[in-house]
C-alpha cells in the first residue's frame, strides 16, 4: 500500500471520532454533564459547554458515520457488528477525551472555548484510538500522520464553525 493510500485509510478509520468530536457544536446544549457541580478545588468539574445532549448526540452521529462507512467499504471491516462497535468506541473515546481535556482546562482556570494547544486537538484523538484499540487499530505510521495532521484539521474546522456562527470563538 502506498503512503497516500495508507494516509487515506487512516482518515477513513478515524472519521467517526472526527464527526463525534465536531457534532456537539451543532447538537449540544441543555443540561451540563456535571450538573453545575464543582470539584474539590471549588471550580466547575466540566462547565456548561459539556452537555448530555452533545455527548450522546456526538456518539450517535459518530456511530452512524461508521455504519455508513461499512455500507460504502464493507471490506474495511470484518462485519457490520465490528463496524458498529469500532465506530461507537472511536466516538465514545473521542468524547471522553474531550471531557478529560475540559476537566484539565477547568483546573487551570481556562475559560470556556479558550484554546489549549495540543490538549484540544490531540486529547480526543488519542483517547479515541485507545478505546478502539481492542477492536481494530492502524499502523504506527498512520497514527503518527494523524497526530501531525489532526491539529491542522481541528483548527480549520473550528475556524469554519466560527465563520458559520456555530462557535463564538475561532479556535
Amino acid at each position: 500500500m502506498g503512503w497516500l493510500s495508507s494516509l487515506l485509510w487512516a482518515f477513513w478509520y478515524i472519521l467517526p471520532a472526527y464527526f463525534a468530536n465536531a457534532s456537539p457544536v451543532l447538537v449540544g446544549g441543555g443540561r451540563p454533564i456535571d450538573g453545575g457541580r464543582k470539584w474539590r478545588d471549588g471550580k466547575r468539574i466540566l462547565g456548561d459547554g459539556k452537555t448530555w445532549r452533545g455527548f450522546i448526540g456526538g456518539v450517535l452521529i459518530g456511530t452512524v458515520v461508521g455504519i455508513l462507512q461499512y455500507v460504502l467499504t464493507p471490506s474495511f471491516y470484518g462485519s457490520l457488528g465490528e463496524a458498529v462497535l469500532l465506530a461507537f468506541l472511536l466516538s465514545f473515546g473521542a468524547l471522553v477525551g474531550d471531557l478529560v481535556g475540559s476537566f484539565i482546562k477547568r483546573r487551570f482556570d481556562l475559560p470556556r472555548g479558550y484554546p489549549a494547544v495540543g490538549l484540544d486537538q490531540l486529547g480526543f484523538l488519542i483517547s479515541a484510538m485507545a478505546f478502539a484499540y481492542p477492536v481494530k487499530t492502524i499502523s504506527s505510521g498512520q497514527m503518527l500522520a494523524l497526530l501531525i495532521l489532526t491539529p491542522l484539521i481541528h483548527w480549520s474546522a473550528n475556524y469554519f464553525a466560527y465563520k458559520m456562527g456555530w462557535k463564538s470563538v475561532p479556535w
